[in-house]
């Protein structure tokens, strides 16, 4: 994940609407299913799901109150912990 790319997927989100992301994430996550996709591939399109998954987390936070900031670090700190155990 990176998080660069979940401020930005999160402004996008901002400006247009979830949905967009939410279909996207459906639309990849199809994709993944072609069995022709190279492992490298597949690689680029769940770091895609993932980020997607991340910005709509840190939207979700953002929405309850939390600064955007705050939101992004509180949900890094939540990936690196779960990545620690």
């Amino acid at each position: 994940m990176k998080l660069p790319v979940i401020k930005h997927l999160t402004q996008f989100i901002v400006d247009n609407d979830e949905d967009y992301l939410v279909e996207t994430i459906e639309t990849l996550e199809a994709l993944t299913e072609v069995s022709s996709l190279k492992d490298e591939e597949l690689d680029v399109i769940g770091e895609l799901i993932s980020n997607m998954y991340g910005a709509l987390e840190v939207n979700k936070m953002t929405k309850e109150g939390m600064p955007q900031k705050e939101a992004l670090n509180s949900f890094m700190k939540r990936v690196l912990g779960s990545i620690d155990k």
